[in-house]
This record gives C-alpha cells, structure tokens and sequence, in this order.
C-alpha cells in the first residue's frame, strides 16, 4: 500500500536522477566568440605583414606602401560597412559596385563640378541615397527577393554610368577635391580617406551594438517572423538598411573620385563579392542574426593586403583570385560547422 506524501515531499521539485545543463549555458558567450574570431584574424594579418616584410621589405613596409594599403582598404572598407548591416539582416547587396561607379560618374559631369566640392560630394550621396531607396522599395514593399531586386539595379545602375559617360574617363577639375588626395592634406601622416573610413566604421559600430536600431537589425535577421510579432516594423527596417548601403557606397563613390581624380563607368568593379567576402570572413553569418563590423573591416585589411602582397611581387591577378576564393570558402565551411556545433 502506497504511503502518503509528506507536506515536504508535496512541495519538493521533481528530479530527474542525473541532471544536464540547458544546452545555451554550455555555450560560450557570444562576445568571446567574436573575440576569438576578431583574433584569428588579427593572426592572419600578421601572417600576411610577416610575408609581405620577409618576401618585399623594402617596399612593403614602407610609410608610403602601409598609407597606400589603408587607403585602398578604405574605400571598398565603407562599402563593407554597409553590407554587413544587409548582409546581418537576412538580406544581400549585389549592386553595391555598380551604384559606386554610378554616382561616380554622375558627380564628376561638368554640369556637376561647376558646383565646387559642394556639388560633387552632395550629388554622389545623393545617387548612393537615391538607388538605396528603389532597392529598398522594391525589397521591402515589392516583397522582390534582394538577389533579384539587387541584380536588376547592378544591371541598370552599370548602364546608366555607361550611358552618361558614353565609355570615357571624366577628369576631376576642382582643386579642392583633389587636393584631399595629395601628400599635404595628411594628418600626422594618415591620409584622409582613411579617417573617413574610421568614422564610418565607428559610427557604423555604435550603430549595431549600441542602439535600437542595430538590435531590430539582428532580430530581423534571426526571424523575421518572430520579429514583426515584437512589433518590429521588418518592412520600413529593411528599407533603413539599404537606404545605409546606398549611403555607404555614395560616401565611397566621392573617396574613390578623390583617390583616382576622375569618374569611369568601371569603378567598383566586384566590389559587391569583396565587400560581401570581407564580411563573411569577419564573421558575419551570410544567413542574417549576427554581424560584426569589426571584423568585417579586418576581412578587408586581409585582402588589400593580400593584393597589395601579390602587385609587390609581380604575381598573376589570377592567382589572387583563386587565394582570395580559398579563403571564402574556408570561412564559409568554418560558419557551417560552427552552426552545426550549436556556436550560434
């Protein structure tokens, strides 16, 4: 005959006999993960410096050589920028290159360099703002798959630079935008692209971790569906984000006008798989809910250096390439196992 329980045992928990931790508390924090992968990075650059320095050390690490890197790394760095915010959110860019070289070409017509420094400058943001908004639209209101909508505006985007430059190179004549390139406009030796690309990967990273919009940003990517039932408006969300890619790459556009002194329908040429590499081996997760700029700027400082590396030793741009397709593939193989070991 079975016992009465005592007061005591009515209220005591029920146990199973051998206990397991939740499966998220044997997980590591998230913040050390980024760490780590911010610091495999970090080893590879160094890797990177040690061959450049042992194979060239007279020109690698040279002043003017490492300022040249930098300044390279930051045009296409602001374009990464802006793809890891869409790339974070579930979504794809692939007409970053095209909307570079769009307005590009559009701010250096002579119609537009009659207004000065102003003009250029405005009407490349303008045009970066401006193909943000149709993709945007199309994407979050048109309910367009971004792989489509992206590609039709690569497309369109390339033919209209073609269009309004009639296939020629448009010369920069204003002295103040050219001067931003030159050795005196340095300040205590960095060049000012590079702290314009600083400034865009700060404010870029206080966006992301530090406001609401970076959280709606994550939480978008996670679940879309989980999202909207928060109260996240997921359509005009999508909409900010790749009026933020526009921004960047109009914001790109002007550096890149600095830097070459003119306006060609062939700037930007794949800037789109750069910047979306750059974030994938950062650690961006290509499939939304997690972003990091910081490691998305230190994909971009492995492969300029990277191309910096192969020029200073005469190597064939294929070679490059196939080194370059290694290490997307490598990163991508390192994401699905790391989602397959519940790191995520």
């Amino acid at each position: 005959m079975t016992q009465p329980a005592t007061p005591a045992q009515q209220t005591a928990p029920m146990r199973s006999p051998k206990t397991t931790p939740d499966k998220g508390e044997s997980r590591r924090p998230l913040g050390l993960r980024l760490d780590v992968r911010n610091l495999s990075l970090l080893g590879v650059l160094a890797v990177l410096v040690a061959v450049g320095g042992i194979t060239k050390p007279d020109e690698f690490l040279a002043t003017s050589n490492l300022q040249l890197v930098l300044t390279q790394a930051s045009v296409i760095g602001v374009v990464t920028v802006g793809m890891t915010f869409v790339i974070t959110s579930g979504g794809i860019d692939l007409s970053v290159g095209a909307i570079v070289a769009l307005a590009s070409v559009w701010a250096t017509t002579v119609a537009t360099q009659e207004y000065g420094f102003a003009g250029i400058l405005f009407t490349a943001v303008i045009v970066g703002l401006g193909c943000g908004l149709v993709n945007g639209l199309l994407i979050a209101y048109g309910r367009m798959v971004p792989f489509i909508a992206t590609l039709a505006m690569l497309a369109s985007a390339r033919g209209l630079a073609l269009q309004i430059t009639d296939g020629k190179t448009q010369i920069v004549t204003v002295d103040s935008v050219l001067d931003l390139g030159i050795r005196d406009a340095y300040i205590l030796g960095i060049p000012p692209l590079v702290l314009v690309f600083a400034a865009v990967t700060a404010v870029g990273w206080l966006l992301l971790n530090r406001t609401t919009f970076g959280r709606r940003t994550v939480a978008v990517g996670g679940n879309a569906e989980a999202a909207r039932l928060a109260g996240i408006d997921v359509r005009r969300q999508r909409l900010y984000l790749y009026l933020l890619s526009g921004l960047c790459c109009g914001i790109a556009a002007f550096m890149l006008i600095v830097l070459a002194g003119s306006g060609q329908n062939t700037n930007g040429n794949l800037y789109e798989l750069d910047a979306i590499a750059a974030a994938i081996i950062g650690g961006t997760l290509l499939s939304g809910g997690r972003g990091t700029i910081v490691g998305s700027v230190l994909g971009v400082l492995v492969f300029t250096t990277i191309t910096n590396i192969f020029a200073l030793n005469n190597l064939e741009s294929a070679v490059q390439q196939i080194a370059k397709g290694a290490i997307i593939v490598a990163a991508v193989l390192v994401q699905h196992r790391t989602l397959r070991g519940g790191d995520v």
